[in-house]
């Protein structure tokens, strides 16, 4: 059974590990050097100043993965948007485990007085555009080659749904 529950600052090394196995082995995260652990202890306690929620889903007393949502972009004008990130341990994948965490970050929007939730898919990444299509995410337009990783170009997707 996987529950998913507000993160804690005992989960940040899970956290982390989850972090920086996408950094090394992903197009999901467009760095090269892996974060450590006062970098993440670092957003979190950022993310909590400001309010944003950082959910964990865990299974059997371990950590699957991980959710957050940010601003979208800085200025009084946006809000009401924010752009969410989901990662979960590559051995948990395809197990429902980004879903039930998307829901619950749509639930923290939505509490939070949010209305638009923001998608930004390094591609390819057919897993991630299913995902967000199934969940009523709409193309809101594509940025070719403007990141670099692994000695290629690659195209940004952004997504949008409205809550």
């Amino acid at each position: 059974m996987t529950a998913i529950r507000p993160a804690a600052e005992a989960d940040l090394p899970a956290i982390l590990a989850i972090h920086n196995h996408h950094i090394a082995h992903t197009l999901a995260i467009w760095r090269y050097e892996p974060a450590d652990l006062a970098e993440r202890r670092a957003w979190f306690a950022g993310r909590e100043t400001q309010g944003f929620p950082v959910l964990v889903a865990e299974e059997a007393g371990e950590i699957a993965g991980f959710a957050s949502f940010g601003d979208f972009r800085a200025g009084a004008g946006y809000h009401r948007t924010v752009e969410h990130s989901i990662y979960v341990r590559e051995d948990r994948q395809r197990r429902g485990i980004a879903r039930r965490l998307m829901l619950a970050l749509f639930d923290e929007a939505r509490a939070a007085g949010k209305h638009v939730m923001v998608a930004a898919i390094g591609l390819p990444n057919d897993a991630s555009v299913a995902l967000h299509a199934s969940l009523g995410f709409e193309e809101a337009g594509r940025l070719r080659g403007i990141g670099w990783k692994f000695d290629r170009a690659l195209d940004l997707l952004m997504m949008q749904k409205a809550l």
